[in-house]
């Protein structure tokens, strides 16, 4: 799988509605440790909204956002929160500061974090591995606390798992163009317990209003589709594929007097070590 290239600006766009997620998830969080001087880890902090909404909550802790992109860790030293400490890494290889963090936060990132369908299955190490390790460095008391995406049934995933697959795309994209997914709310219950926390996880499906011409596509293209893009490096290959996916989209998610409704599920993990 090609790592893909992010896109900050586009990626923002839906800046708001990206971040709601996270707003609800920090709601759960209980007082931390060392407040108000938390140590908090942000992974896969990507633009930097994420930081920003964790300075807001906690204004005096240390913050370190960490992310495999230089484009998105640009973004989020300029415009995100510039006070906080970033760093480029790859979480899946990443051990947290030897000096205990009280809170690990991980914001619509662990999709793309070495996803295998079973724990424990062959392959690239399952981003349930990661759990253990995040709940071991923990300050005792301390949080981790997660939100992913849990649409991957939605038309705007399957449609375009379809035409990757068709005969004008299979070769150029296929299943290799992108290996990202989620487990069920049960398997990181079950992941957060094994690993010495009180856990609680829950699901919310968010109706988004979504306003201008083909917004479907202009959400998936700061997310989902940044792998086919990434691959996609000739114009003309490029503008034929967002118009053939554009099509199914419409027809999917049809556009209304006041905008196109998007529904978009998220599953959500607190867990606190005891």
């Amino acid at each position: 799988m090609s790592t893909p290239v992010w896109d900050p600006e586009q990626y923002l766009r839906f800046a708001d509605e990206r971040t709601r997620p996270l707003r609800d998830l920090l709601a759960r969080v209980p007082v931390l440790p060392h407040e108000p001087a938390a140590r908090i880890l942000d992974i896969g902090c990507g633009p930097g909204n994420s930081t920003a909404v964790l300075r807001e909550r906690w204004p005096g802790a240390r913050i370190t956002g960490l992310d495999n992109s230089a484009e998105m860790l640009a973004t989020a030293r300029a415009e995100g929160e510039p006070t906080a400490d970033y760093l480029l890494a790859d979480a899946r290889g990443y051990d947290p500061d030897p000096a205990a963090p009280d809170l690990i936060v991980s914001n619509a990132a662990l999709q793309w974090i070495g996803f295998t369908p079973e724990h424990g299955a062959a392959g690239p190490a399952g981003h349930l591995d990661l759990l253990p390790r995040w709940a071991a460095a923990l300050e005792p008391g301390g949080v981790i606390a997660f939100q992913v995406p849990g649409n991957f049934d939605s038309p705007s995933h399957t449609l375009l798992a379809g035409l990757r697959r068709s005969p004008r795309w299979r070769d150029a994209l296929g299943e290799g163009a992108t290996r990202a997914g989620v487990h069920e709310p049960g398997a990181y219950l079950a992941a957060l317990a094994g690993a010495g926390c009180a856990a609680d996880v829950w699901e919310t499906t968010y109706s988004t209003l979504l306003p201008g011409a083909d917004p479907v596509l202009e959400w998936v293209k700061g997310t989902a589709l940044r792998p086919v893009l990434t691959r996609l490096t000739d114009p003309a290959e490029r503008a034929a594929f967002l118009a053939e996916y554009g099509a199914l989209l419409r027809e999917a998610y049809p556009a209304g007097p006041y905008g196109t409704v998007f529904p978009f599920r998220r599953i959500f993990a607190v867990g606190v070590k005891r």
